[in-house]
Parts: C-alpha cells; structure tokens; sequence
C-alpha cells in the first residue's frame, strides 16, 4: 500500500512539473548569467578565462547548444500531429512513436533540452554550477517521465511497455535504431522549434554582451548577434505566416 501511494505521489508531481516545465530554464538562466558575470570579474579563479582557449571552450558550449537543437528537430519533423508537442496543460499523445529517434532513446525532446540547457552551466566554467544544474535537471525530469510513462503505458498497454523494455530512457543506444516511420516535415520543424533556435542565439548573445560590458570590453562574437537579430525578425514573419495563412499547414503533422 505504502508503494503504491509513493507511486501515485510520483505520478502528482509529475503531472503539476509538467504543466510548469518551462519555469527550469528560466531558473537555471538567472543563476548561470550571474556565475557567468562572477567569471568575467574574477577570470583569475578560472584557467580558461582570458586565455586564447576561451573562444574554443564558448564555441564547444554554443555546438553543445546546436547539437541538441538538430535532436529536437530531426525528432518533431519525423513525428505525426498530437505527438511530441509543446503542450502544458495535459498529457497528448494520439499513437505512440517508436521509430526514428524514438528507437533510440525514449525521451529524445528531454534529451535535446538538456543539451540546450547545458550550455548555459558549461558557459559559467563553474563545475560545481555544471554539477549543480545536472543533479536539478534529473531530479525535476524524473518525476515528469514517470508521471508521462505511466500514462503511456495505461493508454498503449503491450506496445509501450515491448518499446519500454528495449529502448533506453535518457542515453541513447543506436544499435536500435528503425527509420523514421514518417518522412521529414519542415512545415512542422519550423512552426514547433523556431523558439527554440531564437531562445538559444538570444541567450548566448546575452551572456557575451552583458559579460563583456561588465568588464567594459566589446563583445566578441558581434557576427553571432547579428545572426541572432536576423533570427529574431525571420521569427516574427513565421508567427505572422503561422497566425494568418495556412502555408504551414500540413495534413496529419
């Protein structure tokens, strides 16, 4: 009896984290642009500060960022509608994706996030901040995987859990990987993570501005703000397309 309320009090949390998912990045950006600010003003207390390995060790963070984005895309463009979405306030999944990314790992968005996320700890050059952020983004995760494989495994029964059993949860293992059972829908990539993209070149343009004026340098990457700007306008044309046209509309995706 006492399991299965712990269960059932797992499943809760995980529900109401789910609805409020979006609240850690907003978290761990406020603690990483502060520890970013402590670098920049205290460069003596971090090798690589100041060094001409910097600009590798920022770029290497910004790749990190990038390579977590591709995983987030490749894994939305190969999906059908209702599945993988952004939603917040409840569970959505009209049939369950087990092909493309999803043969791989069991939770590929999870994963891309986490890569997305990890570049602002990494930029910080703080390891007990790096620590920190991992150990927050596992203990806030878990309970919302859980409360979403129980809902899966009550809604798709055999199927989910023959899936479950044979696909790891978080670290992929590609040995398992089936094709995509739906071709790549670009309509669908853009519409679902043009925030994404944008969110992630804001960021770093806001950390390299913001630090560099700190210590009252220029900024060093002015190409990657530049990028960011023509970014941020592309973003505010596809919301007016998505809004008033149906250009991005597509049957089934």
């Amino acid at each position: 009896m006492k399991n299965m309320l712990l269960k059932n009090q797992m499943e809760n949390q995980g529900i109401r984290l789910f609805r409020f998912r979006g609240t850690l990045p907003l978290i761990v950006l406020g603690f990483g642009l502060y520890e970013y600010l402590q670098t920049e003003l205290h460069p003596e207390l971090y090798p690589l500060e100041g060094t001409p390995y910097e600009v590798y060790f920022e770029m290497f963070c910004l790749a990190v960022a990038f390579l977590g984005l591709i995983v987030r895309i490749i894994t939305v463009g190969h999906t059908p509608a209702n599945t993988s979405g952004r939603n917040v306030e409840e569970q959505v999944a009209d049939q369950l994706n087990t092909t493309g990314m999803y043969s791989i790992v069991r939770n590929p968005l999870y994963l891309g996030n986490f890569m997305i996320w990890l570049m602002i700890s990494m930029l910080t050059m703080n390891i007990w901040f790096i620590v920190a952020f991992v150990f927050l983004y596992w203990l806030y995760y878990e309970r919302i995987i859980f409360a979403e494989e129980q809902y899966l495994a009550r809604k798709f029964g055999k199927e989910y859990e023959d899936w479950a059993a044979k696909t790891p949860c978080f670290i992929p293992r590609f040995s398992g990987y089936k094709k995509a059972g739906y071709s790549f829908s670009w309509k669908k990539a853009v519409k679902k993570e043009k925030n994404g993209l944008l969110a992630l070149l804001l960021v770093f343009s806001l950390f390299d501005i913001i630090g560099e004026l700190t210590v009252r340098e220029s900024p060093k990457y002015m190409t990657i703000a530049a990028v960011t700007a023509v970014v941020t306008v592309a973003y505010f044309i596809i919301k007016y397309i998505k809004r008033n046209t149906a250009l991005l509309e597509e049957p089934g995706r």
